[in-house]
């Protein structure tokens, strides 16, 4: 009569675990490299967007529960983050988690054919899904695109066509703006934007997938929206601002060290960019933009920073860099630059993803071996 054993038990929960962990690592890597092809070749959506969606959504509750606090500010933020984060994470559950696949009557589906045929379903669909969530969140297209198309108005000597554009870049006042102060408002912008556009959602999504990539965006979102030093927003928007200063924290500097590795494509130093970052980064009044806007400096061989006219506000900044000051070819060579750092951090990405899933894999197989070899005895 068989003796029934614990482990069994053990090793058959520690296979189911590791076994969807690592298809999932796998199906959110290839989801990412296939919604980042899908943003470099269709941009943005023209039309029905759903980031521009969510905005509209985020404004109509603002009507309702605005109130000039950090408490109404925090509420705000979260209601906001749950009602696109949770239900993502339920979605990706429901598609990662084992599901019974119903008896077929031949020998190969009753040999395990069956299964591999209902992971391979489940595994395409998690794919799918992820690839459909990276395009929509990211933005790293349309940015060099908006960066290429201002560039070509600067060297045509087009200021006012050139005003008109930097607001799709940047919030900042161009009525005022000469060529020099445009390109520098435009790379600054191209610079930070890489990271928020590009490099973070990535990571995000190759750390908590699904959920991760959308949560980002969110909090992305609010932040520009809502992340001001605006009399209206100064305590309304402390909670998303200080919430986007954190979860930036690690791709701003993952962004930085790639733009420096990125420098020779645009014909600049490495090891300038480098010595810029670590010397001017940390003196931007954001912990996370300063570095990648300071690794760009060095990259380009410009000097960004200086004084800044919001609609709101003027600000005086610390400038960034030892160069001269940009010009309109300078503003081409960044978006050249921030399309280099986006193939390399998705390049990182994929690597990463497929790591997670093949070490994944291998420590389920040497699961199985121990179970076989340590397995229920007669």
């Amino acid at each position: 009569m068989p003796v029934p054993v614990s482990g069994a038990v053990s090793v058959s929960g520690a296979v189911s675990v590791g076994g969807t962990a690592g298809r999932r690592a796998a199906a959110r890597a290839g989801g990412l490299v296939l919604g980042a092809a899908l943003d470099a070749l269709l941009a943005d959506p023209t039309r029905l967007h759903p980031v521009a969606g969510f905005g509209r959504a985020a404004v109509r509750l603002e009507r309702l529960d605005y109130r000039d606090g950090r408490a109404a500010g925090v509420l705000h933020t979260a209601l906001l983050l749950a009602a696109v984060a949770v239900p993502a994470a339920a979605v990706e559950h429901a598609w990662g988690r084992p599901r019974a696949v119903p008896a077929r009557s031949t020998v190969e589906d009753r040999s395990g054919g069956g299964e591999r045929v209902g992971r391979w379903e489940r595994g395409s669909a998690a794919v799918a899904m992820t690839a459909a969530g990276t395009w929509v969140v990211l933005g790293g297209a349309s940015l060099r695109r908006q960066g290429r198309r201002l560039g070509a108005e600067l060297l045509a000597g087009d200021l006012a066509a050139a005003r008109a554009r930097l607001p799709t870049l940047c919030g900042r006042d161009p009525s005022l703006l000469d060529e020099a102060g445009i390109a520098r408002g435009a790379i600054e912008s191209i610079a930070e934007n890489t990271c928020d556009a590009v490099v973070a959602p990535l990571w995000w999504g190759t750390v908590a997938g699904l959920p991760g990539l959308v949560g980002y965006r969110v909090v992305n979102t609010l932040d520009a929206m809502i992340g001001h030093h605006s009399d209206r927003y100064e305590r309304f928007g402390w909670a998303a601002a200080r919430l986007d200063d954190l979860v930036n924290l690690l791709p701003a500097r993952l962004c930085a060290l790639a733009a420096c590795v990125c420098a020779p494509v645009v014909g600049g130093s490495a090891a300038d960019a480098f010595w810029v970052m670590r010397r001017d980064g940390r003196s931007h009044p954001s912990p996370n933009a300063g570095m990648a806007e300071a690794a760009f400096a060095g990259a380009l061989g410009l000097r960004l920073g200086g004084e800044l006219r919001y609609p709101y506000r003027v600000e005086h900044r610390p400038e960034l860099g030892f160069g001269r000051p940009p010009r309109g070819a300078d503003v081409a060579a960044a978006a050249r630059l921030s399309g280099a750092v986006s193939v390399l951090c998705l390049a990182v990405t994929a690597l990463v993803g497929g790591a997670a899933g093949a070490l994944l894999a291998s420590g389920l197989r040497r699961v199985r071996r121990v179970g076989v070899e340590g397995g229920p005895r007669r």
